[in-house]
């Protein structure tokens, strides 16, 4: 048994979950989300908490089954509470600015890098931080390594853009003559 499949999740006040055969609609404060219905689970609601159950003891079906969870539970999570990814640009002459929901960032290179938001992302900046916010979780994480992978963290001097808390490994450089 899954251990994660087998938990339940519990529907906070406020949010509304419809199961369908091929697609669950959850509706929150902050929106709504789609997760697919994948065929070898049942998805039902019981005492206010949904139960995610697998049909069979197929390998399939053991896969399935806390990842429809996991699924189910990101989204209860993004239309209640919301998800963000931090990243800190470092570097000396690198700067940030938003406008619109777009990125306008110079980093070094000659040219200034923009960058517009999908929609359902919403874009701030704090001083050199990146705020990337959603209610989708695949959505927020895909966007944040987009902008990450413009510029990324160099291993010698550190500059680029890196997730916040993330750490780079540092190389040595060139040693000196004797």
């Amino acid at each position: 048994m899954s251990r994660i499949g087998k938990l339940p999740i519990s529907i906070p006040s406020g949010v509304t979950i419809t199961v369908d055969s091929d697609a669950i609609t959850v509706k929150g404060a902050k929106g709504e989300l789609i997760v697919p219905h994948l065929s070898d689970v049942t998805v039902s609601q019981e005492d206010g908490n949904i139960i995610v159950t697998r049909k069979d003891d197929e390998r399939i079906a053991k896969a399935q089954h806390g990842l429809q969870r996991a699924l189910l539970n990101n989204a209860v999570d993004g239309v209640t509470k919301g998800f963000e990814k931090r990243l800190e640009v470092k570097g000396v002459g690198f700067r940030v600015a938003t406008a619109n929901n777009e990125l306008d960032m110079s980093l070094g290179f000659s040219h200034p890098v923009k960058y517009k938001a999908p929609a359902g992302i919403t874009l701030t900046n704090d001083k050199m931080v990146i705020i990337v916010a959603g209610i989708d979780k695949q959505q927020v994480g895909q966007v944040a390594a987009e902008i990450r992978a413009i510029k990324k963290p160099e291993p010698y001097k550190g500059k680029g853009i890196a997730y916040q808390g993330e750490q780079i490994l540092r190389k040595a450089g060139k040693a000196g003559k004797k």
